[in-house]
């Protein structure tokens, strides 16, 4: 048989259940652009709808019977290399997720097409043939009349605005079945490359001076185009045009008559660097030079190598990774640092751009699409050498990649809430593993899993004992919020943080307070019956915000008006609970003229830089916020730091519960006593004698560690064993329900204790903590076993084999590996 070159494509329209590489015919003319990275369109399925794909190789085969053949490429270039497939095929197997949505992660979002189905006339028939064919079809004639409307041809949505038909999919497929309408696809990019126009002389700068001199008279602007394109050089038109006055048609005519040239030049999008002054040199104590030193011994073996940099809050661990990064760039590689929250980047850009200039860029999702889509031209280019940003900035395709940096490693936020579900950390370790470079884990609070490794041996371990400015760490007062109410106070602010507030404002010195929930109250309660509003679409019930008198759901974005009368019994509705804008009502009452800055999701939308810089610059003395400002901020002026509600996260039933709320309460009670003044925090509790809330008022990482560590191996939980949690989710109950319970009997049967080692064991199923969400019912079952390649190779058949099932169709089931929340 013909040998024939083929293409194995990971194709977008393929589900979990059958995907694979599709293999696909490379046409002669397509065969030189036909490169592993490239993606394609290609016809998929009985239909030949037309796909995405990603080509991730090529082979020599023999030409089958019926092997489709690609239809285009859409990139001039590759836009995954072979580490990028690599990661791809990774992840494929690790988080049960497509080759293609693997690719997707790893490729900025504005690289993406958007298809369009288009649908057009046959040209054998006239309209009059065409209307009278399509009367044998409920709602042809109307489709058939909008087409001829809209010249011809149009695409989906054109029709649906033009007809208006709930039915509108069935009648377009029965016309096609009868080749009244032909179908195609059309693909855009969602962003595309920005490019100016350019002017530069054609000739010496003399010379064209010299040919435009008679005329400097007789034609003034356009010798003031010469004259300038002569001292400046190549210009881009629309300055020329700005500066000279001169008209499009002027610079025609000069490039008619041979005197000016044109070109495109690329234009990036990008905000401008911060202004800031050269960094001073880096001068690190003797507990830093220690572990700098440890660290960057690493880094010189040339194999993957893992650290864990532990240090109180203020000891200086960024000193450490700037130094580090100046080492490792010095050597000719390149760093990864990666912050968990956005509103962190702008204080960490300052400062390695400080050290670093134009050779650090900042990736992150609160850019405009257009900024990160450049951002990433450049730094494939290879003209970035150090990316500062989120939890997606580890996908940065970095050359030569010698340094991968978490900051404050043990927060959710690394971790992917959609698929695929992956975390910044695992995705570090294989790139890390990829290119023998050297992954720093840094916290004041690590992970429990990662300070077990460290402990271990398995990574490097660094301690910090000390701050970086030999302060002293905050005093800490823990404040029972019960006493309060014995003493007629149910407000959120109780005595003893209202007396350090007094003594701060006096002493014009500034405040933290971290209360982590927005909106206004929990929820509005009838005093009667007892009833709360509940979201239509969620099981829970709906937060009060005050700021626009209306009752909202922080899952599905519900919101309603809010009511004074229970509409069940017209008993009087009052408020339960606090949020932000409850806390920040209660601070204007008991300071009526102190500035308050509110920092949550609600006032953030513009951007939490802006509300940094104002709370910085214009010296306000109370910020108030949810958990962005509890982490990496660094603030001289703030001596007070006041936890209005320590005990929100302690209670939630979550094995991180504890590690959540200790890391928090730590991070916070460290934002205070900075500078050269001492800090001092109040933590508010209803439980003053928690071992977790005595250890953080404490700081006291490791007796928060030595209890912990030891629930986790009684329970087994991370790092003792992993938890996958199986999700089942549809919009009838009893088909979830029905669903778990076929799953955790499939799961038993798969993972027999008296067969696999490890002891695996089965939990559930349950409902999820919020049951139904945007009106989509949650049932999870529980596996306790090792996250190996044999574990995994049993999920991924279980997922293949579930999806493969009629019955099966009315929900889905995903997995996540020792899920964050």
């Amino acid at each position: 048989m013909e040998s024939v070159a083929i293409a194995k494509i990971a194709v977008a329209a393929a589900p979990y259940a059958i995907d694979k590489p599709y293999d696909y015919l490379i046409p002669p003319e397509l065969e030189a652009r036909a490169l592993p990275g490239v993606r394609v369109t290609v016809p998929f399925g009985k239909g030949n709808r037309c796909s995405e794909g990603v080509l991730l190789r090529r082979v020599t085969g023999e030409k089958k019977p019926g092997l489709k053949s690609i239809d285009s490429i859409l990139d001039a270039h590759p836009v995954l290399d072979e580490e990028g497939l690599s990661l791809a095929l990774w992840m494929r197997q690790r988080y049960f997720c497509t080759l293609f949505d693997a690719a997707k992660a790893i490729l900025p979002a504005g690289l993406w097409y958007q298809f369009r189905e288009t649908f057009r006339l046959s040209p054998e028939l006239t309209a009059e043939q065409a209307l009278e064919q399509a009367e044998t079809v409920s709602g042809g004639r109307q489709v058939v009349k909008a087409l001829l409307a809209l010249g011809g041809s149009g695409d989906t949505a054109a029709l649906e605005a033009a007809c208006g038909q709930e039915e509108l999919g069935e009648t377009l497929k029965a016309l096609r079945r009868k080749e009244i309408l032909l179908s195609g696809q059309t693909a855009s990019r969602r962003i595309h490359d920005k490019t100016r126009r350019m002017v530069e002389l054609a000739m010496d700068a003399e010379d064209a001076l010299a040919l435009m001199e008679p005329k400097r008279k007789t034609a003034p602007v356009r010798w003031e185009v010469v004259s300038l394109l002569a001292s400046a050089g190549k210009t881009s038109a629309a300055d020329i045009c700005y500066f000279t006055g001169a008209s499009s048609r002027t610079l025609r005519g000069l490039e008619k008559s041979g005197i000016v040239i044109f070109s495109e030049e690329e234009s990036l999008r990008l905000t401008p660097p911060p202004t800031v002054e050269p960094g001073a040199p880096i001068v690190l104590n003797e507990e830093q030079e220690a572990a700098f030193s440890r660290i960057l011994s690493l880094t010189e073996s040339g194999k993957a190598e893992a650290a864990l940099l532990e240090g109180v809050t203020g000891s200086g661990k960024t000193e450490i990774y700037i130094r580090l990064c100046q080492e490792v760039l010095a050597r000719g590689r390149t760093a990864i640092v990666l912050v968990p929250e956005i509103v962190l980047t702008p204080q960490m850009m300052a400062r390695f751009s400080s050290y670093f200039g134009d050779k650090v860029a900042m990736l992150h999702s609160g850019l405009r699409m257009t900024e990160r889509y450049d951002q990433w031209k450049r730094i494939r280019r290879g003209e970035v050498q150090l990316v500062l940003g989120t939890r997606s900035a580890v996908f940065a395709p970095l050359k030569q990649l010698g340094l991968v940096i978490l900051d404050e490693e043990q927060e959710s936020s690394y971790c992917s809430e959609n698929p695929p579900r992956y975390h910044a950390r695992d995705i570090a370790k294989f790139r890390c593993a990829q290119s023998g470079a050297v992954l720093v884990l840094g916290s004041a609070t690590p992970s429990v899993e990662s300070a077990y490794f460290a402990r271990q041996g398995s990574y490097q371990y660094n301690l910090l004992r000390k701050r970086y400015n030999e302060h002293r760490l905050p005093d800490v007062v823990i404040a029972d919020q019960r006493e309060e109410i014995r003493n007629g106070n149910a407000g959120l602010i109780g005595e003893i943080l209202h007396r350090e507030l007094e003594r701060n404002l006096a002493a014009g010195e500034q405040s933290i307070l971290l209360l982590n929930r927005r909106g206004n109250s929990r929820m509005l309660l009838c005093v009667e019956c007892g009833k709360a509003p509940e979201c239509p679409r969620c099981s829970t019930a709906l937060t009060y915000h005050s700021a626009n008198g209306r009752l909202m759901c922080h899952y599905c974005g519900h919101s309603e008006k809010a009511v004074d009368r229970c509409p069940n019994c017209g008993g009087l509705m009052k408020p339960v609970g606090g949020g932000t804008q409850k806390a920040e009502e209660e601070l204007h009452r008991l300071f009526p003229d102190v500035p308050v800055l509110r920092m949550d999701a609600d006032t953030a939308a513009d951007g939490h830089e802006r509300l940094l810089r104002k709370f910085e610059q214009e010296q306000i003395p109370i910020l108030l916020g949810t958990q962005m400002v509890a982490k990496g901020l660094d603030f001289p002026r703030v001596t007070l730091v006041g936890v209005l509600s320590a005990d929100q996260s302690l209670y939630v039933d979550h094995y991180r519960a504890a590690e959540r709320t200790f890391s928090l309460l730590t991070q916070v009670v460290g934002r205070a006593g900075r500078g050269e003044k001492g800090g001092r925090a109040v933590i508010q509790t209803y439980t003053p004698g928690n071992a977790v809330i005595q250890a953080a008022a404490r700081q006291d990482y490791q007796q928060f560690y030595e209890s912990e560590i030891q629930l986790r191996r009684l329970r087994r939980f991370p790092p003792f064993a992993d938890l996958f949690t199986f999700t089942v989710s549809g919009t009838e109950e009893a088909v979830v329900l029905r669903g778990a319970v076929d799953l955790r009997e499939q799961l038993r049967q798969l993972f027999d204790p008296a067969q696999i080692p490890g002891d695996p064991e089965i939990l559930g199923p349950a409902p999820a903590p919020v049951l139904k969400v945007n009106n989509r019912f949650r049932y999870r079952v529980l596996l306790v076993g090792q996250n190996n390649p044999p574990t995994r190779e049993r999920i991924s058949w279980l997922l293949w084999e579930s999806a493969r099932q009629t019955r099966n169709r009315n929900f889905n089931i995903f997995v996540d590996c020792n899920a964050p929340e």
